[in-house]
């Protein structure tokens, strides 16, 4: 900042050296000179309707809003004057004209901006005597609960959802005491950022549906914590009551989640007290479940691991979900049985790049610099419903101009102006190889020879135009890609592409940890601090269709969490020992494990989450785990000393983060790729192809059992979706049922006729009651009437 652009003002006779054009309000909170507002909040545009922060400035003729001023060289301005608190005495006395005051009954009592400003600013006895108005209360969804005769008409919620949610939602008819704030014709609040104008509302007019009623503010403790879903690691605040989380706040952090948070990461706490919570440990005799010790239950898992001898028939499958701690502890017991079969990688498919692709793989900047970019091709992404900070930034991009490109197998509801290419899996293949022909990318291997049999359509060289002519460029692969029968192949397109443009290349995971998880060595090839192992263990898939004898699950269920249901399910059920550590008990768990031990969940532990942009940040336990629950840290602590592996006397979870630390220490995170030698398409099929992506509601143990979340839009029950032409030519129509085969399993579900799936293809979503029996989530499928 030069300092030409440099103004000085004077408020209540402090000088301020503030940046011309700043306004007044902005300049007077960086000095920690409080003012009272309404309608302002740092991340929406100014509406200056409030009228709550009039100040006097001096030789204006009447008060001026301090939010809508633009501060001036040489300006005096009196925040207190008698002038100002007139002005801002006068304004709370309107606002309070229509205003309930039942702030006893209020769910926003104890922290109500509106009471904070009336102990300054209000009477004690109002002049108004007449009847006040009254607005009835809107059902907007399962998420945020309405009192709209509450409502002061800041339009902080209209303002967040135009700008920040980018779906107008909610919006403002009638005009002055007539006002009223509401949805288009009853319509419910469906973005996935919409938690979020809880925050804002200055009232109780919206509140959380889930917590209203259940505690008071002044009851509550604040602990801090970090999201436990996607990989962005938003900052969380958990707000407790005695050894219960009540509710869950976002945290600000600028370079990660700003000021917001999903929904997913504010409601999922409910999973936390779901009636199928493990909190016991139990073991299997003669097909029944019976209560236990944890004596005995690592006893007996120890001795069965131990009596299986032979090292490779050992497996451990974790969830990338879990913390660092837990995932160098469980590779650590793996490795100590004389196996290197342990993969975090459970929904993916394709393993062909193998000791070829990155070791430390990561976004490939940093989050905060994705609006910045001036193009970017996503492949394989539905970012919106995945990451959704993450898609944030990239709707602020976009909206400064850049130019957005999607190769995907569905058509998405983006809330931004973006090319989409929607195509078969197999001819995302092809759409990622046309554009690096159109770029002149070469190279070697498989990838050669896709590019060479690809043809540089129209779409493929906008799109290399786009990435070549950007200053900030990027290509990132998603969670779909991930999931793709040939995500070998698209990896290295990917990666060519990036390099022929000039644009950074890099990977939107999956999971809190998928990062985490490699520099912690749960990778068949990888050793702690991303390190190459002397001897490969086997991948995820091969510990499937080559079953071990001896399996140690973590944090992982079958039939949800695997990337073919069905045949982890026949894996785990052949197999002598399953071992599972898991916060939840399910059917297809019981039907598999032999022995469960209930471990912490979310905000029950501590450890450590390393993001996509490759930031490690640690938390701490925030409440006691339920029941007999414990840490999983100290659960496979344990587990190493009873059988007799050194090194495993932690007493702290950080002693454990520490010893990680120190052995990656100097890795860098790096996206070079290797070649994958074998070009077959494994996703180009005759018949229909299923398209298995996870949603949002459906991610994890503790999202699928969030109630307020599963009743939301995006939390659709299993369904056979496929477009109008496809449905006929199998003689099907909407609300039909169908049996649907995959692999030689079935499955009944309805069909929904939806015109966003291509032809050739039917969207079956993974992850889902109803799916868990049937196959991969990319194969084919055959459809029948039921």
């Amino acid at each position: 900042m030069t300092q030409d652009s440099m103004v000085t003002i004077e408020v209540n006779g402090r000088e301020l050296k503030a940046k011309a054009g700043d306004m007044l309000i902005e300049v007077t909170d960086e000095a920690g000179i409080d003012i009272p507002r309404f309608c302002y909040h740092k991340k929406l545009s100014i509406s200056a309707s409030c009228r709550q922060c009039l100040v006097e400035v001096k030789n204006a003729p009447k008060p001026l809003p301090a939010c809508a001023t633009p501060v001036m060289e040489g300006m005096k301005v009196f925040t207190h004057s008698p002038l100002a608190l007139a002005a801002q005495k006068g304004t709370m006395e309107f606002l309070l004209i229509n205003h309930p005051l039942d702030c006893p009954i209020c769910d926003q009592g104890g922290e109500c901006e509106l009471q904070d400003v009336a102990v300054s600013c209000g009477s004690d006895v109002s002049r108004f005597v007449e009847g006040k108005r009254v607005v009835p209360a809107k059902n907007i969804g399962p998420l945020i609960a309405t009192e709209m005769t509450r409502c002061i008409h800041c339009t902080r919620c209209v303002r967040f959802g135009e700008e920040i949610a980018g779906i107008r939602e909610m919006g403002a008819t009638g005009r002055g005491e007539h006002m009223v704030i509401g949805t288009y014709i009853e319509k419910s609040i469906d973005s996935e950022l919409s938690g979020n104008i809880i925050d804002l509302c200055p009232v109780g007019a919206l509140t959380s549906k889930p917590f209203r009623f259940s505690a008071r503010a002044w009851e509550l403790t604040q602990v801090e914590g970090v999201a436990p879903h996607d990989s962005v690691g938003s900052n969380l605040h958990l707000h407790l009551r005695g050894n219960k989380v009540m509710r869950v706040a976002p945290k600000d952090n600028e370079s990660i989640n700003e000021c917001w948070i999903s929904d997913r990461d504010r409601f999922s706490y409910q999973g936390l007290y779901s009636d199928d919570r493990l909190t016991v440990p139990k073991i299997k005799q003669s097909g029944e479940w019976q209560d236990v010790t944890w004596e005995v239950a690592l006893d007996m898992a120890a001795a069965g691991l131990q009596e299986i001898g032979e090292g490779e028939q050992i497996a451990t499958l974790v969830s990338p979900s879990s913390t660092l701690e837990e995932l160098y502890l469980a590779q650590k017991v793996t490795r100590g049985l004389g196996s290197n079969n342990i993969d975090y990688r459970l929904r993916q498919g394709d393993f062909r790049l193998d000791g070829a692709e990155p070791a430390f793989s990561w976004l490939g900047l940093k989050i905060s610099e994705i609006e910045n970019l001036n193009a970017a091709l996503l492949v394989g992404s539905n970012t919106r419903k995945e990451q959704p900070i993450l898609a944030h930034n990239l709707r602020k991009a976009a909206v400064n101009g850049a130019k957005v490109h999607f190769i995907n197998p569905l058509q998405l509801e983006l809330n931004y102006t973006a090319s989409q290419q929607v195509t078969t899996p197999a001819g995302m293949v092809q759409s990622l190889a046309a554009v690096a022909k159109a770029l002149g990318a070469t190279g070697e291997g498989a990838a050669a020879k896709v590019i060479d049999k690809a043809v540089a359509d129209d779409d493929a060289k906008a799109i290399a135009s786009a990435l070549k002519d950007a200053d900030k460029a990027a290509v990132m692969l998603g969670n779909i890609a991930a999931a793709h029968p040939d995500y070998s192949i698209l990896c290295v397109l990917a990666s060519m592409v990036a390099n022929a443009s000039g644009a950074t290349f890099g990977f939107l995971a999956e999971a809190a940890n998928s990062v985490g998880a490699r520099l912690a060595g749960a990778m068949p090839d990888l050793l702690p601090g991303a390190k190459v192992a002397a001897e490969k263990g086997l991948d995820v898939m091969k510990l499937q269709k080559l079953p071990r004898k001896g399996y140690l699950l973590l944090g992982a269920e079958p039939g949800y969490d695997f990337w073919d249901a069905g045949l982890t399910r026949n894996a785990l059920e052949s197999a002598d020992l399953v071992v599972a550590l898991n916060t939840h008990t399910s059917p297809a768990l019981e039907a598999a494990a032999d022995i469960m031990l209930p471990i912490a969940a979310f905000a029950e532990t501590s450890g450590t989450y390393v993001n996509t942009a490759g930031e490690w940040q640690s938390f701490r336990g925030a409440v006691k785990p339920l029941g007999e629950a414990r840490p999983a840290w100290k659960v496979l602590r344990v587990l190493g000393n009873l059988l007799d592996q050194e090194d495993c006397e932690y007493t702290s979870s950080e002693q454990v983060r520490d010893e990680l630390a120190s052995l990656c220490e100097g890795v860098m995170p790096d996206n070079s790729v290797g070649k994958t030698e074998s070009a077959d398409l494994q996703s180009a099929v005759d018949g229909l192809i299923r398209i298995g992506d996870v949603p949002p509601y459906a991610l994890d143990s503790l999202v699928r059992r969030a109630s307020a979340l599963q009743q939301t839009k995006d939390a659709a029950p299993a369904a056979i979706c496929i477009n109008a032409e496809e449905a006929k030519k199998a003689g099907l129509a909407d609300c039909d049922s169908a049996v649907v085969t995959q692999d030689g399993r079935e499955a009944t579900l309805p069909v929904s006729i939806d015109a966003n799936i291509p032809d050739g293809c039917v969207r079956i979503s993974a992850g889902l009651a109803g799916t868990e029996t049937l196959g991969a989530q990319f194969g084919e499928v055959t459809l029948e009437k039921a």
